[in-house]
């Protein structure tokens, strides 16, 4: 709650503040809302990574973390409701599955103005969990607003969680023009590791199953097999760190072009990095909207993307990029080859790419968006 002459308290609920879209998309929000209408705090279920933290630039705000233990943890919601007890935000704002059971904590310890976002999925929603529908419909009653980041979510809220179309606002995430700007620098890569008329080809995203980077390896893989002279002509550099490094690091090894790619692990100069490619690929199983596809074409880079989730609402096909079938490496390899040969349609698909973001995927644009959300949830809470 609130103090006199303070700006209304926003929580925001995340399962773990770390490398991710849509936490850099939370970073964004509070670093670019305007001080004098929300103070933020951030409530981690389970922990938080202190080099990631330190991407939040406004002074005051607080970052929790409740320790959530392996399973289903029902000390979890007692902590919880402490905490919001304490901190007596004016709203509370949940994001995706793993945080949306935070809805009842946030409800019993008097928070009236409770908002949540779906901004992806961590599995393909076609084998969704039967028991995540039924969840996301159980607590329906609990969130007064939702947020959708693309229109695959939006018509999921709607049509298999029963949200009526006035509880749901669309927001696209945007992207920091400023900081994401074309120009072709190799220095962020490895000495050598890139000879003059090379083709470098990258990725960043967590290396997870839904993200898929064996994908984009067996896709690279195939190159090296197919392209003449691909071991002098391509290079790989794939942005990240999670549980698929060790299978990432086998595939290239048993195809003997391990000296061809680079795993760079988790960075924070992901601008500088995206600067030293030439052609961003997003392999994914599944996405929401996706932030590293916006930054990439803000980087003056052409995308070739998986055509799952929102990638069709970024990448116009023919014109910034090329969308393919998911877990489908040939297709996958084809797309990137028809970059590698014609350099020319590489640079003006990237060029394209940037004019796009900055007609429809800015940063202003998108806080905005969030601002009037909460306005909204605020003045109804008053009603």
């Amino acid at each position: 709650m609130a103090m006199a002459g303070q700006p209304p308290l926003v929580a925001h609920i995340i399962h773990r503040l770390d490398y991710g879209g849509l936490e850099n998309g939370l970073v964004n929000l509070i670093n670019h809302m305007p001080l004098e209408r929300y103070r933020h705090a951030i409530i981690c279920l389970t922990d938080f990574n202190p080099e990631f933290r330190r991407r939040i630039q406004l002074p005051g705000v607080e970052v929790c973390a409740l320790h959530k233990r392996d399973g289903h943890d029902l000390r979890l919601y007692g902590r919880g409701w402490s905490l919001l007890r304490r901190l007596r935000p004016a709203m509370v704002h949940t994001r995706n599955l793993a945080a949306l059971e935070m809805q009842l904590p946030a409800l019993l310890a008097g928070v009236r103005a409770r908002v949540h976002g779906e901004h992806g999925w961590n599995e393909d929603p076609a084998q969704m969990n039967p028991r995540h529908h039924r969840l996301r419909r159980w607590l329906r009653p609990l969130v007064g607003h939702y947020i959708a980041l693309s229109g695959e979510l939006e018509a999921y809220l709607r049509e298999g969680v029963g949200v009526a179309a006035t509880r749901i606002t669309r927001i696209c995430n945007g992207v920091d023009t400023r900081r994401f700007y074309p120009g072709r620098d190799r220095a962020p890569l490895p000495a050598n590791f890139a000879p003059p008329g090379a083709s470098v080809i990258g990725t960043v995203g967590r290396l997870e199953t839904v993200k898929d980077q064996p994908n984009l390896v067996r896709a690279f893989t195939h190159l090296m097999q197919t392209v003449p002279d691909a071991r002098d002509r391509l290079r790989l550099v794939i942005v990240g760190d999670g549980s698929l490094r060790t299978e990432i690091e086998r595939l290239l090894a048993e195809a003997h072009v391990q000296d061809q790619a680079w795993l760079a692990g988790s960075r924070d100069e992901v601008p500088e990095l995206l600067r030293s490619l030439d052609l961003f690929v997003l392999p994914s199983r599944a996405e929401g909207i996706s932030n590293t596809i916006l930054e990439a074409m803000a980087c003056g880079l052409p995308v070739v993307a998986t055509d799952v989730g929102g990638n069709a609402e970024l990448v116009a096909k023919g014109e910034t990029g090329q969308l393919v079938p998911a877990n489908d490496p040939a297709a996958l390899a084809a797309a990137i080859r028809g970059y590698v040969d014609d350099p020319d349609r590489m640079r003006a698909h990237g060029a394209a790419g940037r004019r796009r973001v900055e007609a429809r995927f800015s940063l202003e644009a998108m806080v905005a968006a969030y601002r009037a959300v909460y306005d909204a949830a605020l003045n109804k809470r008053s009603l």
